[in-house]
């Protein structure tokens, strides 16, 4: 899964799409709530990312999923090959395990994902798409993340939910608690 440059889109693109400014999707950025690559100086996003925060298709258990395949991402990219070598391990594991069952086919794919190389098995571990979201219920890629390192990324997942909540206008909570 090699990116095409149709596929990046520059900040002000992004901002475009998300209806805000350059400064904000900067933000989003910096606080790992939109991956980014850099082309030069710039940042570019993936469309498939931006296209999710307009429309989120992900339930929570798939963000928390992410988040943590993002961990792993970062992991990977510091030490590929032993990294990929226990995914491999992991993958024939799990095809012991799941021989006949639906999870077989993902495991499959997860191969080719294996075998294509370190920027598709990135590009699988980070993106928000509804297709690597599936492949990542079936990761060969437990046990990489410390429980220190896990519950780390499972805090900053829950901080970053509270970046989300809004503050309820004073009269609609009035009206809230008047219908109750």
């Amino acid at each position: 899964m090699v990116l095409r440059t149709g596929d990046l889109l520059t900040t002000g693109e992004a901002a475009r799409l998300l209806r805000c400014s350059r400064a904000y999707v900067a933000s989003l950025c910096l606080r790992g709530l939109l991956p980014y690559v850099k082309v030069g100086t710039q940042r570019r996003v993936r469309r498939a990312d931006v296209e999710a925060l307009i429309e989120p298709v992900l339930t929570r258990e798939q963000l928390v999923t992410l988040w943590l395949h993002r961990a792993v991402a970062g992991k990977v990219v510091q030490s590929p090959a032993p990294l990929l070598a226990a995914a491999e391990i992991n993958l024939r594991r799990l095809r012991r395990l799941h021989s006949d069952d639906q999870a077989a086919q993902w495991l499959d794919r997860w191969e080719v994902v294996l075998e294509d190389g370190v920027e598709t098995v990135l590009d699988v571990l980070t993106s928000s798409g509804e297709y690597a979201a599936q492949l990542r219920k079936t990761s060969p890629f437990a046990g990489i993340l410390s429980e220190a390192e896990r519950q780390r990324v499972l805090a900053a997942f829950a901080e970053s939910r509270r970046d989300h909540a809004r503050l309820m206008a004073p009269e609609k909570l009035e009206q809230v608690l008047r219908s109750v």
